[in-house]
């Protein structure tokens, strides 16, 4: 499905809502290496902590901000006028102020009405303005909350002078149909930005984040990996690629140089990157089946869906039990060493003996002795 081109703003919470993973801690010279790389990928919003925490969280958002990065820096905030003071003066332009969208927040974890939802945004926003902040609605639990009710949020916020509410989906349960709905809806009552937050409990974040963009969204939150709450966030990766390859969506953002910084925020947070993981995962470029790897030979439009360019990655022949007379061909051509079709057909009974038995694929030296073996 194409769209007409449009500009998708990404607003990476890597270093918030990714650092709130459970058992993650960014040391501060990891925080600023991470924002470093995330402004040299083109990512034009940055969500960099959560100034309430206490005063050494407040000092590294400062030191974040003190780098000067061109990008748009923004702090988390719970909609309260004790935690809204201690975001003013960390050289931090933007908030996003969260208050509980749905019943089921508003009155089994706040024990409030949504009048008071709906007071509390006029009161707040309005102080974070006069803080010098520009303001972010953030509607937590929004997957959850009454459309109608959320459209009178989104109001109350543009009539304080919010710029941007957020959609949250916040426990993870929405679909991309659903998701389209909902943004759409919301689209259709306020002129104010619109931001999907999506959480990965059901393995479609990146997909209800490429929906509700489609939908009318103009920013999406994402994070390196997919880090993030319980099962994560909408990857960066995912989302940028997507935009771009389903719907011809821009997003100013460039992942050649990517692998570096998904290793380092995977070392940092300590959490393992799946094999397969889409994109970034060690295999996932990687081609051992005959038929796939005699087309990628021919051309590598054949079996790719996806350029590993985009991404600094580049496709990976495997030889194994599913290999073909091409693999084995290709491989020794690696290594300098020409061999015809029938030498190739020749040498698959070996290649298969082998990776049955070590459960790995041959190395050149492996390679060398089958070859001798003839």
């Amino acid at each position: 499905m194409q769209a007409n081109t449009r500009h998708i703003i990404i607003d990476d919470t890597t270093l918030r809502d990714g650092e709130q993973s459970a058992g993650v801690v960014f040391a501060l010279d990891e925080k600023l290496a991470i924002a470093e790389r995330l402004a040299a990928l083109g990512v034009p919003e940055l969500e960099i902590g959560i100034p309430a925490m206490g005063r050494q969280e407040r000092a590294e958002i400062e030191a974040i901000a003190a780098l000067n990065l061109p990008c748009n820096l923004l702090v988390w905030s719970r909609m309260r006028d004790d935690d809204l003071q201690h975001c003013l003066g960390l050289g931090v332009g933007m908030v996003d102020l969260s208050i509980s969208a749905s019943d089921q927040h508003i009155q089994h974890k706040l024990k409030q009405s949504r009048a008071w939802v709906l007071a509390t945004i006029d009161r707040c926003v309005k102080a974070a303005i006069d803080g010098g902040l520009q303001v972010c609605v953030g509607a937590e639990d929004a997957s959850r909350a009454d459309s109608g009710f959320l459209a009178q949020m989104a109001e109350a916020a543009q009539r304080a002078g919010a710029v941007r509410i957020r959609f949250a989906d916040t426990v993870g349960i929405m679909e991309p149909f659903g998701t389209f709905e909902a943004i759409r809806k919301l689209r259709g009552v306020t002129d104010m930005d619109i931001e999907m937050h999506a959480h990965d409990d059901l393995g479609l974040a990146t997909a209800n984040s490429l929906a509700a963009a489609f939908a009318g969204a103009t920013h999406l939150n994402t994070t390196v990996n997919g880090l993030g709450e319980r099962a994560g966030n909408a990857a960066l990766e995912e989302v940028v690629v997507g935009l771009k390859q389903l719907y011809g969506f821009e997003t100013g953002v460039d992942l050649r140089n990517f692998p570096e910084l998904s290793h380092q925020v995977a070392t940092a947070s300590g959490d393992t990157i799946g094999s397969r993981k889409s994109l970034i995962g060690r295999d996932v470029f990687s081609h051992e089946a005959g038929i796939h790897v005699d087309g990628l030979l021919k051309d590598p439009a054949n079996y790719q869906g996806v350029d590993p360019a985009l991404v600094g990655r580049s496709h990976r022949l495997v030889l194994g039990k599913h290999s073909g007379s091409q693999g084995v061909m290709h491989a020794y051509r690696q290594l300098g060493i020409q061999i015809n079709r029938w030498q190739a057909g020749r040498l698959l009974p070996l290649i298969r003996e082998f990776v049955s038995l070590h459960k790995r694929e041959p190395q050149s030296a492996d390679l060398n002795q089958f070859l001798h073996s003839l």
